[in-house]
């Protein structure tokens, strides 16, 4: 197939990144169009640097994140490139949105007009976790998520993931400083604000953003006590 070849092509190394296809029929916004087929595309974080995250965020953390998001961009913008001169259309989605927009466009809901763990979940990449993580198959939660719209008729290779595999496990709900997640389980059907507080998320992030003395909405610590984080964990 093409667009796995332009995929491999740009997704490298290979063993730091994860993709899948995803029917997104009547899942999207109008604004969307007839792109209503996903790639769904995931780059891990360094293992090293989320390991770092204890009690509040780092700096390397931060300067890595955005790092891994602006790598994403340009990746993606690659992909959309080559796949529009290829005859497939292609529309490439930011892997996240700006401080400012968060503060101003999407502060009453803090959500986007499409969401990347929606798409990863229906190309069965993993689930979402109880304080709202996305949690991969292959690297858990600790990776950052990209989307790249098309309307060319990608058939999924896997089927989409529905529930919950975190079980009983509460280490990130207990971990959680902002206590925004009651422990209840996610699937398709339950709405993020039945299980998770993004409210309270938000302004925990932003406190810390003022320790580091920086204008920055990031935590990690959810991402660093989570148990899976590798190929071998048991899901």
């Amino acid at each position: 197939m093409m667009v796995r070849t332009i995929l491999d092509k740009h997704l490298k190394p290979r063993n730091k990144f994860i993709y899948g296809f995803a029917d997104l029929t009547g899942l999207l916004l109008p604004k969307f169009g007839n792109h209503t087929y996903g790639i769904s595309i995931a780059k891990k974080l360094s293992d090293r640097i989320v390991d770092g995250i204890k009690d509040s965020p780092t700096l390397e953390y931060y300067h890595h994140y955005r790092q891994v998001n602006d790598d994403l961009f340009n990746i993606t913008l690659n992909i959309t490139n080559e796949l529009n001169l290829a005859g497939i259309p292609a529309l490439n989605i930011v892997p996240t949105i700006s401080t400012s927009e968060m503060d101003s466009v999407y502060l009453e809901s803090l959500r986007t007009d499409l969401s990347h763990k929606m798409v990863a979940t229906q190309a069965g990449l993993g689930w979402i976790g109880k304080t709202a993580l996305f949690i991969s198959k292959k690297f858990g939660p600790r990776l950052r998520l990209v989307t790249i719209l098309t309307s060319f008729p990608l058939k999924p290779e896997s089927d989409p993931i529905t529930k919950s595999r975190c079980g009983s496990c509460t280490l990130c709900v207990n971990a959680c400083p902002a206590i925004a997640a009651n422990g209840k389980l996610w699937n398709s059907s339950v709405d993020r604000d039945e299980f998770f507080d993004a409210s309270k998320c938000r302004n925990q992030c932003k406190i810390f953003g003022q320790q580091l003395q920086m204008d920055i909405r990031i935590c990690g610590i959810c991402i660093a006590v989570c148990p899976i984080a590798g190929q071998n964990a048991t899901l």
